[in-house]
Order: C-alpha cells, then sequence, then structure tokens
C-alpha cells in the first residue's frame, strides 16, 4: 500500500491509484449523520407539540344520558368545546319541523334527515353566520319566530329542526355526529 505524505508531516493511507474513500471523506460523512440526528432531535419536539392534548383527545367523543330530560325541555353539552343542544322534543315541535315546504328553505333538508329518532333533536349549538351561540335552550329565552332558536346578534331565526329560516345565517344548524347507544343514550364522536 502507497503512504503519500501531507505537507503537515503527517502519513495517511489511500487506496492504489488514489481512488477510493478517505479518512476526510469518513469525517464528513460522519459528520452530516451525527448533525442530522441532532436536528431531527431538537425539531422531534416542536412536531410533537402540534398533536392534539391528552384531555382533547378524551372529549373526541361523549355518552350523554338522555334519561333526565323530560319532553320538551333541552340541555346543553360540550363536546370539542363547542356546545351541543339536545332538545327533546314535543309533539307539537315535531309536527312544525315535518310541515315545512323544503322548497321554500335556505338550506333546504327536511325534519326526518337531521334526526335519528323524531324526539330527539342534537345540533351544534353555533350560528352558522358569525359562531354566536344563539338562545332558545331555556325556557326564558326567546325562540325566534319559528319556536326553535334565535341568534340575537345578527337576528338569525331557526326552527323546531334548527333549520335557518330569517336572518343572515347561510345554513342550518350543524348537526353532529352521533349515534344511540340505547333508547335514552346517546354517544357524540
Amino acid at each position: 500500500m502507497a503512504t503519500t505524505t501531507h505537507p503537515s508531516g503527517t502519513g495517511a493511507h489511500a487506496a492504489p491509484g488514489g481512488e477510493g474513500p478517505s479518512r476526510r471523506d469518513f469525517l464528513y460523512l460522519t459528520t452530516a449523520a451525527v448533525g442530522a440526528v441532532g436536528v431531527a432531535s431538537a425539531v422531534w419536539p416542536f412536531v410533537d407539540s402540534m398533536n392534539p392534548a391528552a384531555d382533547t383527545l378524551a372529549l373526541a367523543s361523549i355518552d350523554v344520558d338522555l334519561a333526565p330530560v323530560q319532553e320538551g325541555q333541552a340541555i346543553t353539552v360540550t363536546w370539542r368545546g363547542k356546545p351541543v343542544f339536545i332538545r327533546h322534543r314535543t309533539a307539537k315541535e315535531i309536527e312544525e319541523a315535518k310541515k315545512v315546504n323544503v322548497a321554500e328553505l335556505r338550506d333546504p333538508e327536511a325534519d326526518d334527515k337531521r334526526v335519528k329518532k323524531a324526539q330527539w333533536l342534537v345540533l351544534v349549538g353555533v350560528c352558522t353566520h358569525l359562531g354566536c351561540i344563539p338562545l332558545g335552550q331555556k325556557p326564558t329565552d326567546p325562540r325566534g319566530d319559528f319556536d326553535g332558536w334565535f341568534c340575537p346578534c345578527h337576528g338569525s331565526h331557526y326552527d323546531t329542526a334548527g333549520r335557518i329560516r330569517k336572518g343572515p345565517a347561510p345554513a342550518n344548524l350543524v348537526v353532529p355526529q352521533y349515534a344511540f347507544t340505547s333508547d335514552t343514550q346517546i354517544k357524540l364522536g
């Protein structure tokens, strides 16, 4: 094997003909690999911080017991940081919702497409205009011209199926993903 002398006077081994990897190439590759591991170690906490927190994941789905809710009553639960309105509708409210001419609605949707069981209406309680929370959950709240919900911020009126009927809101109140797990229990999410 040939030995070459560097200007510093130290000897280094090289492959015959001067080709092949050198000690300098090895040091460059090793330094780059260590640097890449260091950058990944520094960046990982920032990437990991973008994942949802454990308390948020716990709220991804919740169970709601409907047994204590009497006919004509409404409750509000919080799911994913938003209010969810659950109303045990009366026969009159169900009838009002069913007899509406869907073709005349701004956001046409039949009542039976918005509920899984006619007596239970489940809606995200956020006005579709500017994100306010409509009134109508308490017996003393104004419910608007259609006996549903009324958003006092800009005057949107929703009916007993949560459909927009009057005012600036462009769409109906959102029906969240939910399922009945028993006759008196639902799972949101």
